[in-house]
């Protein structure tokens, strides 16, 4: 039997794989309804007609995967495998058996309250972003930067999303110009899993992880699907194709290609103020990526991928030609996106059992974006590379240690002119080089005790000397307990526009600080519990946590929206506070088999020092969010209910939006989904959902939308959902080998 293992940064997740047979001469082939037997818990597991098979693993376990016509096997799984495909031998061909387990050098395990999304999380959703992956969590909340781009962002921690760290399989991504729609760039279906990670986590991947680290994993070139094909519609004409193959070259190499289109093809406007509720778009998404796996564990990836986007919103009537329509005098956005972005990894043993490594990564991203809003023109081009040399020494069970070199540059242009009488507004262009020497180390005991802690020390171009301490620790006060705190320091150097593209949509003028400094550096503090309760049909699926998490400024760009007059940039002021107090609860079980009910509650205390009016409630920030999600599936899982609810707290409303609409905070609102999934043989599965059930909208989410070149123009004060009740359906297809 081979073991395909794949780590992940988890402690405690669903361990999910499938069982094939292999018989001389022929071809690997799925074994419907195998048995998957767990040794520790006494428990057998049956896959379902595909071969698949999902059960927790929250310590080592010895997994036997046995099958009518075949040897059995048996293989012990560490914490932290995400993943696993079995391959089962034919009886009589006991002397070709191999059993296989590794880890990649390039990730470990973490004592992070790490929550994790799935392949089968991703499906409870029509899931055509990753902006729409996270309907589930409240520790991310998701919302529109504005109502007029369509642009996602998310918040962790009671911050906005530029203060989470995103990674592409440990690859920082998504940062400056690629920030704003980066979110919509990653289609749901080429995921594996998602990671979230709160807090500053690790010091390898950079100092940027403020808040939190989310860690994306990709289908993997090893994939057995020669063939996945995945369609979606909405009545709303939203339109959606994915693309994916992965294919076994030989037992050296491998790769998968994926391909994306989507987009809007209509104009909406429910609420009927004159502007598109979101803008029609066209997207062309491709990427290709390959394994190399030489005989001595040497491991090489590279790949690369293309973007292509191209948003118009704005007024019904607004044209991509904004000469037309500025002659006209109708208000029109466009956005287009562009860009590709090319890496390499590559994975050198230094022993025999791995555990001694060296590892390269390399990133570069080439990024342009050009746009008008109105009478305002905002272009920029981006170049950065990122390179990463880590070395990793596992000397025994207790002590291992990681350090390494790393080196980016960002060479950025960017413009904002007014368009009628050529003005330019802001120049945001910098070139920017650092280089860091990191180191971390963890110490392990008896599985109860695990303590890492990481120094990262980076001068940089524009900023000087710049030192970041962060550690982690987790204690086990019995199998059932786990206790888990961290602390640690990030900087980041803030891209004011991009960050803020809202801002753009509003007539308001703008006024930046003469001396405006782009440094932002914050401490982030945080502790979790979580109990493992003795009740519900699987066992060790049962637990109750808490999170609590502080977070607090040292240097912090504000944006000060407050002043009807003007929309203010300026550095918070030394003597100020800017801090937020996150507080999570989170509950699971599976009552029965195959029903799990999950419920999240979320309170944000965060304040901040504005300019002459002192420590107030940080405007734009939900203050609670609670979700409860069940799932139940019919046996082999031929039928899947999905119904999630989800109770979204008030946030204080600056100054014009609380004239404008004559309350101080938005109100409590509610939103339901539901979806269901059918699964017929041969791989294809349809699925019927609905988005925003009871057609909660916010209503005049435009200030002054009939004036629009007025300066009370306003469309960045976005509280709720633009788009009434959605409903969607969508096929998949999985061909196996």
């Amino acid at each position: 039997m081979v073991l395909a293992a794949i780590g992940t940064v988890a402690a405690a997740q669903n361990f999910q794989g499938t069982v094939y047979g292999n018989r001389p001469g022929k071809s690997a082939e799925i074994l419907p309804f195998a048995q998957v037997y767990h040794l520790e818990k006494a428990k057998l597991y049956e896959a379902d007609e595909n071969g698949k098979f999902n059960l927790n693993i929250t310590e080592k376990a010895t997994l036997i995967a046995t099958y009518v016509g075949y040897s059995k096997d048996t293989v012990t799984v560490e914490p932290g495998t995400s993943s696993a495909d079995f391959f089962l031998t034919g009886e009589n061909d006991l002397s070709e058996s191999v059993v296989t387990a590794k880890q990649s050098g390039l990730s470990k395990l973490k004592p992070v309250r790490t929550e994790v999304i799935t392949s089968a999380g991703l499906c409870k959703m029509a899931c055509c972003a990753l902006a729409e992956s996270f309907e589930n969590s409240a520790s991310v909340t998701v919302g529109y930067s504005d109502a007029v781009t369509g642009a996602r962002q998310i918040k962790l921690l009671g911050l906005s999303g530029t203060y989470t760290q995103m990674l592409d399989e440990n690859r920082p991504v998504m940062r400056a110009l690629a920030s704003p729609f980066g979110l919509s760039f990653v289609p749901g279906q080429w995921l594996e899993s998602i990671q979230i990670a709160k807090g500053p986590s690790s010091v390898i991947n950079g100092l940027e992880a403020i808040t939190g680290q989310i860690n994306m994993e990709h289908r993997k070139p090893t994939d057995e699907t020669p063939l996945f094909v995945q369609l979606y519609g909405s009545l709303d004409k939203m339109f959606e194709a994915n693309v994916a193959s992965a294919l076994q070259i030989n037992e050296k190499w491998s790769v998968i290609n994926l391909a994306h289109v989507g987009g809007t093809a209509s104009r909406m406007d429910h609420n009927q103020d004159g502007f598109r509720d979101e803008p029609q778009d066209l997207q062309l998404n491709f990427a290709s990526r390959w394994l190399y796996y030489a005989p001595n564990g040497m491991q090489i990836r590279f790949g690369a991928r293309y973007i292509y986007d191209d948003r118009l919103g704005g007024q019904m009537d607004a044209t991509k030609d904004n000469t037309w329509n500025l002659n006209n005098m109708i208000w029109g956005s466009r956005i287009q996106n562009k860009g590709i972005n090319p890496y390499l990894k590559i994975g050198v043993p230094l022993n025999e059992d791995n555990s001694a490594n060296i590892a390269l990564v390399l990133d570069f991203n080439h990024h342009e974006f050009d746009s008008f809003f109105g009478m305002k023109d905002f272009n920029g081009k981006q170049n950065s590379v990122f390179a990463n040399l880590i070395y990793q020494n596992e000397i025994n069970e207790l002590h291992k240690v990681e350090f390494g070199l790393t080196a980016q540059y960002d060479g950025i242009s960017q413009k904002l002119v007014r368009n009628v009488i050529p003005l330019t507004l802001y120049d945001g262009s910098r070139k920017e080089t650092s280089g860091a020497l990191f180191g971390e180390y963890t110490f392990t005991l008896d599985e109860k005790l695990t303590f890492v802690g990481g120094l990262n020390l980076e001068y940089n171009s524009l900023h000087g000397w710049l030192f970041a301490p962060r550690a982690n620790i987790k204690y086990s006060v019995t199998e059932d307990i786990v206790l888990r705190a961290l602390g640690g320091r990030g900087y980041r150097t803030a891209n004011i526009i991009t960050d803020n593209l809202g801002v753009l949509s509003t007539g308001s003028p703008m006024a930046f600080s003469n001396d405006l400094n782009l440094l932002e550096d914050a401490w982030t503090f945080g502790a979790n519990a979580t109990f493992y309760l003795p009740f519900g049909a699987e066992e060790g699926n049962t637990f109750l946590s808490f999170d609590y998490f502080h977070n607090r400024f040292n240097k912090q760009v504000i944006v000060d929206q407050e002043n009807p007059d003007v929309t203010a940039f300026y550095n918070l002021d030394p003597d100020g506070k800017s801090y937020t107090n996150t507080y999570q609860v989170d509950f699971s079980v599976d009552p029965v088999e195959r029903f799990n009910i999950t419920a999240t509650f979320r309170y944000s205390d965060a304040k901040v020092t504005l300019m002459n009016q002192g420590l107030v409630e940080r405007p734009m920030t939900s203050r609670y969010k609670g979700v409860l999600n069940m799932q139940y599936a019919l046996p082999m899982n031929r039928w899947i209910f999905d119904f999630t609810a989800q109770l979204n707290g008030p946030m204080k409303l600056p100054a014009p939006a609380a004239k404008a609409w004559k309350m101080e905070q938005s109100p409590v609102y509610p939103m339901f989904f539901a979806q269901v999934t059918y699964k017929f043989r041969g791989g294809v599965e349809v699925y019927v959902g609905g988005e925003n059930i009871g057609n909660f909208r916010q209503k005049d989410a435009i200030i002054s939308a009939s004036d629009p070149f007025s300066e009370n123009f306003n469309a960045s004060f976005v509280w709720g959902p633009l788009m009434g009740a959605k409903v969607y359906a969508g096929l998949r297809y999985t061909l196996w080998k």
